[in-house]
């Protein structure tokens, strides 16, 4: 796992997704209360992008047909998705957000 910074938190909208590409993943960040959280940016189901979706009590809903996601766990909590998505390890420093990643040949998005 390699850890790498991938924004300033500033650069991260309260309540919303932003997408980072990294590494060779495509990531969905979101930064709720004090918490950044990183989700693989696919929906399980339709592979829309979860960074467009609505953030909204710890989860994020598919923009295309309303799955959603907890935002620690990656878990698909309602249909039509019915797998969870990946989730990475986040860290803030300072002004930094980090995230733990694997390499892209063996990583999950």
């Amino acid at each position: 796992m390699d850890r790498i910074r991938v924004a300033a938190l500033g650069d991260l909208p309260a309540d919303r997704g932003w997408r980072a590409e990294v590494a060779g993943h495509r990531v969905a960040l979101f930064r709720q209360g004090g918490e950044v959280f990183a989700l693989g940016d696919r929906c399980s189901h339709a592979e829309a992008s979860l960074a467009e979706g609505e953030v909204f009590d710890g989860t994020v809903e598919c923009p295309r047909h309303g799955s959603a996601f907890d935002l620690r766990s990656g878990e698909a909590l309602c249909l039509p998705a019915t797998h969870g998505v990946p989730v990475y390890r986040a860290e803030v420093e300072g002004d930094d957000v980090y995230l733990w990643l694997p390499p892209a040949d063996g990583g999950a998005t």
